[in-house]
């Protein structure tokens, strides 16, 4: 008995092992979900009140050309200049509502004769061509821009643009800044907001990006529940299992019993008879 007992303890503290780490498991993938949960929010924060905050002035925002602050992403921005139109660049591979497309970027020299890169805004891909069929012109002369500050982005890997063309693969600044002339801002460039003049025609203006929070929130407490029912379920096995034992033990308690018994009834059956026995049984076998 003792060394079944021995067993039967090694083996539900080996359970308890897996479920542990299991558990442990869980913990990490649920705090990485509940920390990418808080990075939304921040970003949910920013968005809220930056985005449609008052426009400041660029050289306020953005006092160097190699500088960005990334508490001031979606800020508007303010600015007077030109733009250089025949140095507008296109960048692929932009979807928009599942359709292919280009982002225009355009030049934009300001007063003083630095350049920050304006983007416009989305263009379809044209029917026939790997090349939009139309991109709507910037307007000509002086025009009061804002727009709102994004950083530059990183380069894709091996990704580059088409040679011979004005496509890019990705809004890169120091590939930028190897495509246009003048100094340009080489930490940040600009989602459009408005223009003025405004032109007659434009590409579709950048929306404010919708960001999930809840999915991720969800998934934490998918691995908190994980956990906790790992725990549940083998809490709920070792219960049945003791409740088994228990009644396994009743009936071998029982079947031993029923045993004894049958061992005196065999012993009194094969006992001599005594004389009334023996007389009674005659009687009962005549009838009397």
């Amino acid at each position: 008995m003792s060394d079944a007992r021995t067993t039967g303890a090694r083996k539900w503290l080996g359970y308890l092992g897996v479920v542990v780490v299991f558990a442990v498991v869980c913990g990490f993938l649920a705090h990485w979900q509940w920390s990418r949960h808080e990075e939304k929010m921040v970003v949910v924060h920013q968005l809220e009140q930056r985005y449609d905050a008052a426009p400041v002035p660029l050289d306020e925002a953005v006092p160097a050309l190699d500088s960005y602050d990334p508490a001031l992403e979606w800020q508007p921005v303010s600015m007077t200049g030109t733009y250089v139109a025949d140095e507008t660049l296109l960048v692929r591979n932009r979807p928009l509502n599942g359709q292919p497309g280009f982002e225009v970027l355009v030049p934009f020299r300001v007063t003083g004769g630095d350049v920050f890169v304006v983007d416009r805004g989305w263009v379809p891909t044209g029917n026939d061509q790997d090349a939009p069929d139309e991109v709507p012109a910037p307007p000509e002369g002086e025009v009061t821009v804002t727009a709102r500050l994004k950083p530059g982005e990183p380069a894709l890997g091996s990704r580059t643009g088409v040679p011979g063309t004005n496509q890019i693969a990705t809004v890169q600044l120091s590939e930028v800044q190897a495509r246009v002339s003048g100094t340009i801002y080489s930490a940040s460039y600009g989602l459009l907001q408005s223009e003025t003049p405004a032109p007659a025609e434009a590409p579709v203006k950048a929306s404010a990006p919708e960001i999930d929070t809840g999915l991720n929130l969800s998934y934490f407490v998918q691995w908190i529940m994980f956990a906790v029912g790992a725990f549940a379920f083998l809490f709920y096995v070792f219960r049945q299992e003791r409740r088994n034992r228990a009644l396994d033990e009743e009936g071998a308690d029982g079947d031993e019993a029923r045993v004894r018994e049958a061992e005196r009834a065999r012993r009194r059956a094969a006992r001599p008879l005594a004389d009334n026995d023996a007389e009674d049984e005659l009687l009962d076998a005549a009838g009397h």
